[in-house]
């Protein structure tokens, strides 16, 4: 039986349709020299790209 990779599981997660979804790096520090624009953009999670999905949802193998 496969495991839950515990560090894909902490970083991601499955929406309702099955795609990945990931926060936006370099968010937590230094947001005083950023633009407004760029933190609110940061602020929203985003899709990972087909590409890199399949390998980190075979990680995955019960979901989240």
């Amino acid at each position: 039986m496969q495991k839950t990779k515990k560090s894909v599981a902490k970083r991601f997660k499955l929406s309702a349709k099955g795609k990945l979804i990931r926060r936006t790096p370099g968010f937590r520090h230094l947001l005083a020299s950023k633009s407004t624009k760029s933190k609110r953009r940061a602020s929203r999670d985003k899709l990972v790209a087909d590409g890199h999905a399949e390998p980190l949802k075979r990680c995955l193998p019960f979901g989240l």
